[in-house]
């Protein structure tokens, strides 16, 4: 809910269908959440359908604050504006905070982290690295 990947949920009785959208076309992990909500929502009795939806496409403005801050907590940085995004991911700032120590004295190793959706960082102070979630549009 708090990613914004859960876009609705319709309960007839004890029937639901959960309509959740990727956040890209491709994501491997849509399937694993899918198969997720399904198990936890039939172990309370429901008779549950999960339905991808591709429109509209997801946006990282759909995260909520407390996704944002879970995030973090996780140790993934959370995406930024769409303006510094790409001020960071080309190399011309240094906006992206170190999930570890906190510095902003980090710098990108790869514009594609453990998934597509995510960039790996390192942190220069602490020496970490991390993986900060892109801002997706």
């Amino acid at each position: 809910m708090d990613m914004g990947v859960v876009r609705d949920i319709e309960v007839n009785g004890k029937e639901v269908l959960v309509k959740i959208t990727p956040t890209y076309s491709g994501c491997p992990a849509m399937d694993m959440i899918a198969a997720d909500i399904k198990i936890a929502l039939d172990k309370e009795g429901y008779q549950t359908k999960v339905e991808l939806i591709l429109s509209p496409a997801w946006t990282t403005d759909w995260i909520t604050e407390n996704g944002r801050q879970k995030l973090e907590e996780y140790g993934i940085a959370a995406p930024l504006t769409e303006s510094a995004d790409k001020l960071a991911l080309t190399g011309e700032s240094k906006l992206v905070k170190c999930t570890n120590c906190g510095s902003n004295n980090t710098t990108m190793v790869s514009q594609f982290g453990s998934t597509a959706c995510k960039a790996l960082f390192k942190c220069i102070d602490c020496l970490e690295p991390f993986d900060y979630f892109k801002c997706l549009k």
